[in-house]
């Protein structure tokens, strides 16, 4: 048997759920029920097919570069070699600390081509309204370590990478900006090692999208 662990961080997306405050929730339901498809099979025979409709921005989410940039690459451009099967370190924020999460908190370790999974402990109020309101964040400093040094992917468990009452959003800005996609929404990095994972991120492979929401995943 395995010894291998494998950790879901993704939040799981229902009818009526609010990921972002001002965007609408999913709206879900039967586009064929089971019992309107038994006339179409044979006895005893039935399917389901559903239908939902939601924003991009829904649950755990990547964004690529053309959230930000309009010539940047959409969900569908990104490379498999950007979203799964990554390196990955967590790197955990300490409290009390703040809101703001600065360039310190990645000390002096080397992050170069890896998925950098940041733990702040926010997803703890997800599923409430305390989740909308004063959210922890990368600065912009923060932000520009990261892209020096190289990184693949940036995650984290908050309500934003950014401040939001920063209209200049210059996370996404300078990570998206350097072709480096960002998962945000996550949660359960606190079952994680902080060295030695393996991690995914895989969206569907829409055409035209900047944002959609992934099954994200940790493995050691």
């Amino acid at each position: 048997m395995s010894d291998k662990k494998l950790v879901d961080l993704s939040h799981t997306i229902t009818d009526g759920l609010i990921t972002y405050k001002g965007l609408p929730a999913p709206i879900m339901c039967d586009f064929l029920s089971r019992e309107a498809s038994k006339k179409h099979y044979a006895e005893g025979t039935s399917f389901h097919i559903g239908k939902i409709e939601m924003v991009a921005n829904t649950g755990t989410y990547i964004d690529s570069p053309f959230h930000r940039f309009a010539e940047g690459q959409d969900i569908s451009e990104l490379p498999l070699e950007k979203l799964a099967d990554l390196d990955a370190v967590k790197v955990k924020v300490m409290v009390p600390r703040g809101r703001a999460v600065g360039p310190e908190v990645f000390g002096a370790r080397w992050l170069g081509g890896k998925a950098v999974l940041i733990q702040t402990g926010w997803s703890k109020h997800w599923g409430t309204d305390q989740y909308f309101e004063g959210h922890s964040y990368l600065t912009e400093d923060a932000a520009a370590h990261l892209v020096g040094q190289g990184v693949t992917l940036v995650g984290i468990d908050s309500y934003n990478i950014d401040d939001t009452d920063d209209g200049r959003r210059p996370v996404h800005t300078m990570l998206l900006g350097a072709g480096i996609p960002i998962v945000e929404h996550m949660c359960n990095l606190d079952l994680l090692p902080f060295d030695e994972l393996r991690f995914s991120a895989v969206p569907v492979k829409v055409k035209g999208m900047g944002t959609f929401p992934v099954r994200a995943y940790a493995r050691w």
